[in-house]
Order: structure tokens, then C-alpha cells, then sequence
């Protein structure tokens, strides 16, 4: 690495920090969680009212959001297989646009999962309450917040651990579903004879049965489904060999973005109506499995998302606390969450747990003020974090080439078109979200967390410069 890289790089543990973190992570471990974190709760639930707005034309949705997010990827990829950090995209903002824009886009997505941990244990939980009607989600959610504090509080291998079995689960479940799908697309699976063309081409609506509004309603649906893809870029800076490990991670984005999200999506429009109601009471793949009269498909389908939901919580506990590590680290938090402790930032940890709850809590006692403020504070935070990326590596590669190109392992295709091309992308979906109400608000809320946190990382950076 080149001193001036090596200099502006927060090592994986400093002095400052209190500590070293370690390198828990097997290969295996960081394969898995590649994998699993393309299959997330947001594509068992939330693809359903994609499906409703769009009709079949939500496979084009996904195809087209799934390779904006492929572009993204092959962008951070080429950044952390060149310098592997805890912090991955705001380590990278840092040293390509300066100190302000490694703190906004660290603390926006810190806060992203924060509440994103909250969704998903209330989401777990209601699963649960739902087989044991007796019992009271706080009480779930207690357990659940206990559990996967612990888990992360422990050494690194056990989160990688958790999440190898999770991904697992989920991994296994939508092949089957890929496998049984296509069978029953192309009439092979006994008693059932295939639909043909029906249902993709709406049933007599038409591939566009809401015209373009609907297409660009699933477009953004599709986008924030794909959220969390990062935390692998977070992960590789803990495994036993980084650079070789977000390598492999990000060379095959394609083919599971293809597969799980694009592939699973064509078989869902093919096999169920796009206006069926089953679709968004009872998710998509409900919709679908009963459709094929699988026995017990509702509960089979809870189990797997509550898997999924369970997986997206520990993770996002894990890329919390090393990002609030990170950012403590190189100087942008307070300095007592740095502390480390048997190669863990348990403070860290600590307090990422504590916000997720605090945003339970909002969301028990004040859910259409203080919690939807939440949520809507966070709607776009994605899309600033990719904005953040595309840039940097737009600056950082013309660094890595003049001084480090022996560290160019993974490198971004067709450099720069396609990097300008991403960001007319992500601008393009910011416009979209001022069409509608809902995603409008979002934008604003989002964009005022920015507009102040940036301000305070300025402050930050002039003090920092004069003293």
C-alpha cells in the first residue's frame, strides 16, 4: 500500500481506538454472508406491493435496479479489495472527498440500521405472536435484542457463525422455491398444469397493467430491497485474508442478484396473478406455493422469513457497531464507543443495541410520530451512501493507479463511463421519490439528517484544520 494510503487509512485497530479487532471470519463465513445478505426480508415481504403497482413488469424493475446495485458493488468492491477497513464506504468518502463526508455517510447509515434493527425484531416478533398467540411482542423482542446483542458482544467467529446458518436457511429455501417454480413454469411438477404466457402479460392487462407510474412505484420498491448488500464490504476487514475475500464477494454479485432476486421475481409473475390479493396479504411466495397447493407453504414461508428477518437484525448489529468503531476510530465520534475488548468494540455494540430498542420503544409508544419520523429520516439513506461511493471511487481510482496499481485486484468496468452512469442513476431515482407523497417526505427527511450532518462534519473539519 502507498504511504499516503496507508496514512489515511484507519488501521483495522489504532491506539486511539482502545484496541485491535480481530480476525475471526473464515472464508466460508464471508462467502455466506454475501450470499445471505442478497436474500433479505425485503424481498420475501416487501416485493409483494411491488408486484401489486407493477404487474409483471416488476422483473424489469428489479433487472434495472439490479444493476445499479451491481455497478455500486463492483465500485465499493474495487475500493475495499485495495484497502480492506471496518468503516468500507465512509473510510473510502473520507479520503476521496475529505473527513465531512466519511462522518455523513458513517453516522446516516449508523442510523439507518439502528432503525432497520427495530423493523426487524418488531417484524421477527409478530411472527412469533402469531404461533403463540399468548404471548406479547415486547416479550420477543426482548429476547431477540439479548440474543443478538450477546452474540456480537462474543468473539467475531460467533456472528459469522450465526449468520453461516442463517444464510444457509435462506439460501436452501429459495433454490427450492427457484426449483419448484420452474418445474411448475414449464409443467413439469405432478398435478399441476403450467399457466403459460397469462400471467406475465397481466392477464389480459398487459406487461404494464398500471402503465409506466406502476413500473416506477416498483422501481423504488425494488431499490430499498436491496439494501444491506454493504455490510459484506464491512465483514471482509475481519476475515483471514480481506482482500482475496470482498474479491470474491463482489465478482459474483451478478450472478446472485440475477438468480435470487430477478430469477425468483419472473417466477412469482408467472406462476400468480399480479392482482391476486394473496400477493400482499400473504407475501408473494405464499401467493405462489399455495398456488401449487403445497402443504403447509404459510408456515414454511413465516419460517423462512423469520429466519431472513432474524439474519438482517444480527447483521445489522455487527455493520452498526464496526462502523461506529470506524468512524470513532479516525476521529468522528465520541471516544469512549472505541474501546475494544477481546477483538470486539462491545461499547460499540452496546450502544447500537441500546438505539435499536430506544427505536422499539418509539415505536410502542409513539408509532405514528416520533417512529415514523424515524423511518421516514432514514427512507433515502441508501442512495446517499451509493452517491457517496460513486464518487469516491470516481477520485480514488485515478489515485490507485498513479501510486498503488498492484492493489487494482478488482477493478470497476468501463472506468469512468459506467461510474457516471451510476450516479445518473441514483440522481434519477432521487427524482422518482419526488413523484410520490410517501417517498417525498422520505427525501426531505433524509436530506435534512445530510444537510446536518454535514454541516457538523464541516465544523469538525475547519477545527481540525486550524488546530
Amino acid at each position: 500500500m502507498s504511504p499516503t494510503l496507508e496514512k489515511a487509512a484507519p488501521a483495522t485497530g489504532t491506539p486511539a481506538a482502545g484496541g485491535k479487532l480481530g480476525h475471526g471470519l473464515k472464508q466460508r463465513h464471508l462467502t455466506m454472508i454475501a450470499l445471505g445478505g442478497v436474500i433479505g426480508a425485503g424481498l420475501f415481504v416487501g416485493s409483494g406491493a411491488g408486484i401489486a403497482a407493477a404487474g409483471p413488469s416488476i422483473v424489469l424493475a428489479y433487472a434495472l435496479s439490479g444493476l445499479l446495485v451491481m455497478l455500486v458493488m463492483r465500485m465499493l468492491g474495487e475500493m475495499s479489495a485495495a484497502n480492506p477497513a471496518s468503516g468500507s464506504f465512509s473510510v473510502h468518502a473520507e479520503r476521496a472527498i475529505g473527513p465531512w463526508a466519511g462522518l455523513t455517510a458513517g453516522w446516516m447509515y449508523w442510523t439507518l440500521l439502528g432503525v432497520a434493527i427495530a423493523a426487524e425484531a418488531i417484524g421477527a416478533a409478530g411472527i412469533v405472536t402469531g404461533w403463540l398467540p399468548g404471548t406479547e411482542t415486547w416479550m420477543w423482542v426482548a429476547l431477540f435484542m439479548v440474543v443478538f446483542c450477546a452474540t456480537n458482544l462474543a468473539a467475531v467467529a460467533n456472528f459469522g457463525e450465526a449468520e453461516f446458518w442463517f444464510a444457509g436457511l435462506k439460501v436452501v429455501a429459495i433454490t427450492v422455491f427457484l426449483i419448484v417454480g420452474v418445474l411448475a413454469v414449464l409443467d413439469a411438477f405432478p398435478g399441476h398444469a403450467a399457466p403459460g404466457l397469462d400471467n406475465l402479460t397481466g392477464a389480459g392487462h398487459g406487461f404494464l397493467p398500471n402503465g409506466a407510474d406502476g413500473l416506477l412505484v416498483g422501481l423504488l420498491a425494488s431499490v430499498f430491497a436491496y439494501g444491506g448488500l454493504e455490510n459484506v464490504t464491512i465483514a471482509a476487514a475481519e476475515s483471514e485474508n480481506p482482500r482475496a475475500g470482498v474479491a470474491r464477494a463482489v465478482r459474483t454479485a451478478m450472478l446472485r442478484i440475477a438468480v435470487f432476486y430477478v430469477g425468483s421475481m419472473a417466477v412469482v409473475v408467472a406462476l400468480v396473478p399480479w392482482n391476486d390479493p394473496k400477493v400482499v396479504e400473504k407475501g408473494p411466495y405464499v401467493a405462489a406455493l399455495d398456488r401449487l397447493d403445497i402443504p403447509h407453504a404459510g408456515t414454511i414461508m413465516e419460517i423462512v422469513i423469520l429466519a431472513a428477518l432474524l439474519s438482517a437484525m444480527n447483521a445489522n448489529i455487527y455493520g452498526a457497531s464496526r462502523m461506529a468503531y470506524s468512524l470513532v476510530a479516525r476521529g468522528q465520534g465520541p471516544a469512549f464507543l472505541g474501546k475494544v475488548a477481546g477483538s470486539v468494540p462491545r461499547r460499540a455494540v452496546i450502544a447500537t443495541c441500546s438505539y435499536g430498542f430506544a427505536a422499539v420503544l418509539a415505536s410502542f409508544w409513539w408509532p405514528d410520530t416520533v417512529f415514523k419520523w424515524l423511518l421516514n429520516m432514514v427512507g433515502a439513506t441508501v442512495l446517499v451512501v451509493w452517491g457517496f461511493t460513486a464518487v469516491a471511487q470516481l477520485r480514488l481510482r485515478r489515485k490507485l493507479e498513479r501510486e498503488s496499481p498492484e492493489l487494482l485486484t478488482v477493478r470497476m468496468w468501463a472506468y469512468p463511463y459506467l461510474t457516471w452512469l451510476a450516479l445518473a442513476g441514483i440522481a434519477a431515482v432521487l427524482v422518482l421519490m419526488l413523484r410520490e407523497p410517501d417517498t417525498r417526505t422520505q427525501l426531505y427527511a433524509t436530506g435534512g439528517l445530510a444537510v446536518v450532518l454535514s454541516v457538523v462534519g464541516l465544523v469538525r473539519q475547519k477545527r481540525t484544520a486550524r488546530r
